[in-house]
């Protein structure tokens, strides 16, 4: 395992920030930061990027438990200002061209029992804090990759039919597999599979597609496409050219909706563990873009902490292709982690949109309803694949492509 845990290392540094030599790099950072129970992992990070030639590696440790007390007990103004303190030094390192890595983990069952009203404070405030740098970020001015690596809490649910002395071992496999990060030569691997992605990106592009039409159960919502938009997949350069791999993994290809151009009904389909906080069953309604009606199963007060955080948050800013034959989706695992379940499954995410259309790179935040984009301060995917999914694409010039059906692509070269 300690050899796979070093290639996967070697992996994330590589292929997902493609660091260079003289970069320095940043560990855990903003809501992310480096748990205890990662020491060894992050330990590996680092060698891996010091032999890359790493001019300096800034770790960004935290804690679960400090952050479950602090939010329920603790003054939320001193978090606010903790906030702004990490920022100084993010932001430092950003000037001297770093490249970011964090390790997303979260117990789902966090936050239970803490005021949903406190988490939301809380939340907010790192988001504010961190939004300018995440614009950056956003916009590829920063390398920058998520991958994960196991806790026990995390463990405790995914694995919880396994003895307890079992269970983050059997995470540790399941990561590394759905990273793609256990055969002789992970990194040639992930060569083949991001050609795989561009390729499937490159069909839709040429497709000109000017709506999405999605049938299921529960299930029926058209999404117009942002004037200009384009998909992409793993591999697309930063601003200065030098590719990067955003998510560790990734099997999707993904683009910009209208920010008005959404009608319909929606249904998850996968639970959504959303900063500590489990919510399933999650049912949307769209009057031209916009959420006008919300509900969820389990977690109602955080799905509405979600949608009212601000009014971008109404609206939709990401639309994502993923079949139900992808690797992930073939283990049959529900990881409890965004990361991963979202390459299990077809999704959407509920606020900022990346600024995937021409020209949009670069493009003020003041510009970009004007181009269709939505501008939030949240981000949240939530699922909606499975095998009852049908995709059509109706196209620029009136005809209409099938693009899933039975949440495959219909298209063999897709």
């Amino acid at each position: 395992m300690t050899d796979l845990q070093r290639k996967y290392a070697d992996l994330i540094v590589r292929i997902g920030v493609n660091l260079q030599p003289g970069q320095p790099l940043v560990i855990g950072y903003g809501r992310r930061q480096v748990y205890p129970e990662h020491v060894e992992f992050a330990r590996k990070l680092v060698a891996a990027a010091y032999d890359a030639g790493a001019s300096f590696v800034q770790v960004d440790w935290g804690d679960e438990w400090w952050q479950r007390e602090t939010v329920a007990r603790g003054d939320l103004n001193l978090l606010r200002e903790r906030a702004k303190w990490q920022l100084q030094w993010v932001e430092k390192l950003a000037g001297l061209g770093a490249a970011y890595i964090a390790i997303p983990a979260s117990d789902p069952n966090l936050y239970n029992g803490v005021p949903a009203d406190r988490v939301e404070v809380a939340e907010r405030s790192i988001r504010e804090t961190f939004r300018a740098f995440d614009n950056e970020r956003t916009n590829d001015m920063h390398r920058w990759t998520l991958a994960s690596a196991p806790t026990a809490a995390w463990a405790d649910v995914v694995h919880k039919e396994l003895p307890k002395s079992e269970r983050v071992g059997a995470l540790w496999q399941d990561i590394l597999k759905a990273a793609r990060s256990t055969g002789d030569d992970p990194i040639a691997d992930w060569e083949h599979h991001i050609q795989n992605l561009q390729r499937r990106a490159k069909w839709l592009n040429d497709l000109r597609i000017k709506t999405l039409h999605y049938r299921a159960p529960g299930t029926d919502l058209a999404i117009e496409l942002a004037e200009g938009h384009y998909f992409a997949a793993a591999g697309h350069p930063d601003q200065k050219g030098v590719r990067f791999v955003a998510n560790i993994p990734t099997e999707e290809v993904y683009t910009a909706p209208k920010k008005t151009g959404v009608h319909g009904t929606v249904s998850s389909t996968m639970p959504l563990n959303h900063n500590g906080s489990l919510i399933e069953g999650i049912r949307l309604r769209f009057e031209h873009g916009r959420i006008v009606e919300y509900h969820a199963k389990k977690g109602q007060d955080a799905l509405r902490g979600i949608i009212e955080a601000d009014e971008g948050s109404h609206y939709l800013g990401e639309v994502a292709l993923v079949p139900v034959d992808s690797p992930i989706a073939q283990m049959n695992q529900i990881f409890y982690n965004t990361l991963f379940d979202e390459n299990a499954s077809c999704h959407l995410a509920i606020g900022r949109a990346y600024p995937l259309v021409e020209g949009g790179h670069g493009l003020p935040a003041s510009e970009w309803e004007g181009r269709g984009l939505n501008d939030s301060l949240m981000h949240v995917d939530f699922m909606i694949g499975s095998a009852d999914l049908d995709i059509d694409a109706e196209l620029f010039d009136g005809n209409t492509v099938p693009v899933f059906r039975k949440g495959r692509w219909a298209n063999g070269n897709a």
